[in-house]
């Protein structure tokens, strides 16, 4: 009963199930007890891992998966496969296939289960919500599946299979059997020849044989004498021969991509070093706030100071100008005012100087703390750029070798996708001369088709191997320019000491020159 809802859930639950093609066809009689594929039906293979499960009990109890496959006899696998790895994964019929997962605590009480058509399976990671005894679904317990879904390989098939996925090692098994077989025949040779004639010794030198193996796995006999200048003429290439090497670079050109290396200013718009230059600016600015704030404090200062001398001047001054007309008015004498007045402006041009005296001081203990503080200004911001310069040299460098790590690993895969693209391309033309000679008769056709195999992997592993070539100098013309980029990077660390091509420009002022401010401005001094 749980089997059919399980079934019927992916149609509608209409109760009906419409009979396979191949068993509706009355040419054809099907027999359920079959052990081999069917004819016109791709058998397949599935594999299911599970992973974990989540939500599957309320309890701290131990919990496993049962994995069961429904169909026909040679499908039915129960209570076979327990949380564990499976080899018997063939399905001989998938579209009358049914796949069980279920879940039971360590007692054996069941959880939940979920009944799923092979045909509705699909490869990949998923999560497969459980089902209770009704089919109906449960809210939270789920379990995380990886399947594979392949075709089926009988195991007659398996070396033609195993031949075309890796034919460099096939080819590799060919010649080294080949040579084997070439060292038993040579023996083989040599004993009869000593038997035949044991004590005839020739009068002819021999052409020597030797049986060595092409490169495409085919042997060739190769004779040793010399051949007469007629055979030596006739054994020249055609001209038309030469056009096979132009017609397999052109394919590998089409196959091969064209990778660039990066620029040094394409590696500086990467995030992280764009981050660094940031930050290293927001370091430089709020160095040169602080010591604005230093000089504005500095200021401030030396203007306070002024306007206490300046009042002082002024108290002092009146106070003299006052006691002077008292003391005027006290005496009547005509001698005395003369007397008086000459004391006053005596005082009064003591006082003059003195004033002189305190704000040319003043001006010049200014003039020299503002030079000082300039100048450790001036330094301190040098040394932060040039620490700043080296950090960014090499945030730079191990940019750089990240990058160009990546890309190397990106061009792996890269040759990757440009084999298996060039063996589509050689298989798309195999299929052809296969469908141009199934117009012949079966058991030529059989023949051809098994030559046809043969060349075609001896093709592939050219092809392939000329690819590797291709691929090969293109890395070394890569790492070439990875490293000439390296070095791009370290011959600017002496100019990034002396200018900085990393930073934004920042003013900075001759220290030897007095500083001059915009704001706030010294007051003038007046006396």
């Amino acid at each position: 009963m749980q089997i059919n809802m399980g079934m019927y859930e992916y149609n509608g639950k209409s109760g009906y199930r419409l009979k396979p093609e191949f068993m509706r066809r009355p040419d054809k009689h099907f027999d359920p007890f079959t052990e081999g594929i069917v004819d016109g039906i791709v058998a397949n293979t599935l594999s299911v891992k599970i992973i974990s499960g989540q939500f599957l009990s309320d309890k701290k109890v131990g919990t496993y998966v049962e994995v069961d496959m429904f169909g026909l006899p040679v499908d039915t696998r129960r209570k076979a496969f327990k949380t564990k790895t499976s080899q018997g994964n063939a399905v001989v019929l998938p579209s009358l296939a049914c796949l069980r997962i279920a879940v039971y605590e360590e007692g054996g009480k069941f959880i939940g289960h979920r009944i799923l058509p092979v045909q509705a399976i699909r490869p990949g990671y998923h999560y497969i919500c459980l089902r209770n005894e009704r089919n109906q679904p449960l809210m939270l317990p789920a379990v995380f599946v990886y399947i594979e879904v392949k075709d089926y390989v009988p195991d007659t098939y398996a070396d033609v299979i195993e031949a075309l996925s890796n034919p460099i090692r096939y080819v590799n098994l060919m010649e080294q059997r080949a040579k084997q077989l070439a060292a038993l025949t040579l023996e083989d040779e040599e004993e009869v020849k000593k038997e035949a004639d044991p004590g005839e010794t020739p009068t002819e030198t021999p052409s020597e044989t030797r049986t060595t193996p092409s490169e495409n796995g085919v042997n060739h006999t190769t004779s040793l004498a010399p051949k007469p200048p007629s055979q030596a003429l006739h054994s020249q290439p055609a001209p038309g021969s030469v056009k096979a090497p132009a017609k397999t670079e052109d394919l590998i050109q089409s196959v091969l991509t064209e990778v660039e290396a990066q620029t040094i200013e394409e590696l500086k718009q990467q995030k992280s070093f764009v981050k660094l230059q940031k930050k290293h600016y927001k370091e430089m600015k709020d160095l040169v706030k602080r010591h604005h704030k230093k000089t504005t404090d500095l200021i401030k200062e030396h203007t306070t100071k002024y306007n206490e001398i300046q009042n002082d001047y002024l108290r002092r001054r009146a106070a003299l100008e006052k006691s002077a007309k008292k003391d005027s008015k006290k005496k009547s004498e005509p001698s005395s005012p003369d007397h008086g007045s000459s004391t006053i402006e005596q005082d009064l041009a003591a006082l003059d100087a003195e004033m002189t005296q305190k704000l040319i001081d003043l001006k010049d203990k200014q003039q020299q703390q503002l030079l000082n503080l300039r100048q450790e200004q001036y330094y301190s911001e040098k040394y932060q750029k040039r620490e700043h310069i080296k950090l960014l040299i090499q945030k730079l460098t191990d940019v750089a070798e990240e990058c160009q790590n990546n890309q190397l690993k990106k061009l792996k895969e890269i040759c990757e996708k440009e084999k298996k693209e060039l063996k589509k391309k050689m298989d798309k033309k195999r299929q052809e001369k296969i469908t141009e000679a199934k117009s012949k008769d079966k058991s030529q056709m059989e023949e051809e088709k098994t030559e046809m195999i043969r060349s075609y992997i001896q093709e592939v592993v050219q092809y392939i191997k000329r690819l590797e070539e291709a691929q090969g100098k293109r890395q070394e013309k890569l790492l070439e320019k990875h490293k000439e980029i390296r070095q791009q990077i370290l011959d600017e660390k002496p100019k990034g000491e002396g200018s900085s091509s990393f930073l934004s420009e920042t003013c900075h002022e001759d220290p030897s020159v007095s500083p001059k401010f915009t704001s706030p401005n010294p007051p003038a001094l007046k006396w």
